[in-house]
C-alpha cells in the first residue's frame, strides 16, 4: 500500500511498551471472536504499516495520536487499492480501535470524533463470485467418493457440509465430533461469526456422506473434519482454513469444474434455498447473517416473482 506523504513516522511510534490493558489495539483485539482475531490483526498491521511507511505494527503504533487527517489519508487510500467490501472492514476496525482509546482516556473526546466522522465506502451491492449448478456439484462428489481411502471419504464429507448447511470454512474446521447429530442432521456452529452460536440442518442427501467419513474417523472425540495422511491415518486435530480452500480446488479441477471458491458453496446455499420459496428470514438465520439486507444480496430471482408474488393478493 502507498505511505501517507507528510506523516513523520517517529511521531506515530509508542515511546515506550505499555501494558496490554493499556494498548487499545489489544483490547480490541482480545474483543474479537476466535475466528476474526487473525482478520482484524492483518488489517490494524497494514493501516498501521500504511501510516509509518512500514515503520510500525499494529501493536508499536500509537494509536491515540491519530487525527481525522491520518484516518481520512487511509480511508482514502483503502478506497483506491481495495474492493469496497474489505475497505469498510479495515475502517471499522480503526474506528473500534480508536473507540478503545477513547475508552481508556487516550484520546481527547473531540479529537476522537473527528477521527471516526469518515464517510462510509458503498458498495455495488453485487456478490462476488458464483453459484454452483447441481451438476457441478454432483461432479465434486463423484471424484472424491471415486478416490480411494479416507481422503476422498473426508471430502466428500467436507463438501457436504459446504454445501448442505452452507456454513463458512473457518467455521466448518471447528466442527467437533459432538457437533454433528446424525439423527436430524444438525450441526451446532459455535462462536460463528460475531461470535455467535446458530445451528443448521443438512439436508438429508448429505446426512450419508458424513457417516461414510465417521466409520473411518471413529468415534474418538475431537474435530469432525480431520487431516489424513497419505497411508490413511487419521489425524485428530483441526484442519486449517487454507486446507479447506486447497481441498476444492483440487477436487474442482479433477471434476473439470471451473475454478471457485469455498464461499461459493455458502453463495450456493442462500441463492437456491431463496429459489425454493424459503422466506428470507429463515435463510438468514441458517447463513449467520446478521442482517437480512445481506442475505438479500443472494436473491437472484427475477421480475416473474415479483409478478407472481401479488397475484396471490384477494382484490
Amino acid at each position: 500500500m502507498l505511505k501517507i506523504p507528510y506523516q513523520q513516522e517517529s511521531d506515530l511510534r509508542l515511546k515506550a511498551p505499555v501494558p496490554l490493558t493499556q494498548h487499545p489495539a489489544a483490547m480490541y483485539i482480545d474483543s474479537l471472536s476466535t475466528g476474526s482475531v487473525s482478520t482484524m490483526r492483518q488489517s490494524l498491521d497494514a493501516i498501521a504499516s500504511m501510516l509509518t511507511n512500514g515503520e510500525c505494527d499494529a501493536m508499536t503504533l500509537d494509536w491515540s495520536k491519530l487525527r481525522y487527517q491520518h484516518t481520512m489519508s487511509v480511508r482514502t487510500i483503502l478506497k483506491q487499492q481495495l474492493a469496497p467490501a474489505t475497505a469498510s472492514k479495515m475502517l471499522c476496525a480503526l474506528r473500534r480501535v480508536l473507540l478503545e482509546a477513547l475508552r481508556l482516556d487516550l484520546i481527547d473526546p473531540l479529537d476522537y470524533a473527528k477521527a471516526v466522522d469518515l464517510p462510509s465506502i458503498k458498495q455495488n451491492g453485487k456478490i462476488r463470485g458464483r453459484a454452483l449448478s447441481q451438476s457441478e456439484i454432483s461432479s465434486l462428489i463423484s471424484v472424491c467418493q471415486n478416490s480411494e481411502g479416507a481422503i476422498g471419504l473426508r471430502d466428500s464429507a467436507l463438501i457436504g457440509i459446504l454445501r448442505g448447511g452452507g456454513i463458512r470454512r473457518s467455521e466448518v474446521v471447528k466442527l467437533e465430533l459432538r457437533d454433528f447429530n446424525p439423527e436430524t442432521g444438525a450441526l451446532e456452529i459455535r462462536e460463528g461469526k460475531g461470535g455467535k452460536d446458530r445451528t443448521v440442518y443438512l439436508p438429508e442427501g448429505a446426512i450419508p456422506l458424513l457417516l461414510d467419513w465417521l466409520k473411518v474417523r471413529g468415534s474418538e472425540p475431537g474435530p469432525l473434519l480431520c487431516p489424513v495422511r497419505k497411508g490413511g491415518k487419521v489425524e485428530y486435530r483441526h484442519m486449517c482454513p487454507d486446507a479447506v480452500l486447497k481441498i476444492v480446488r483440487k477436487r474442482a479441477k479433477q471434476a473439470g469444474v471451473e475454478s471457485f471458491s469455498p464461499h461459493d458453496f455458502r453463495r450456493t446455499f442462500c441463492s437456491d434455498l431463496l429459489d425454493a420459496g424459503i422466506d428470507i428470514v429463515t435463510v438468514q438465520k441458517l447463513a449467520g447473517h446478521a442482517s437480512p439486507v445481506t442475505t438479500a444480496k443472494y436473491d437472484r430471482r427475477g421480475e416473474e416473482v415479483k409478478r407472481r408474488a401479488v397475484q396471490k393478493l384477494g382484490f
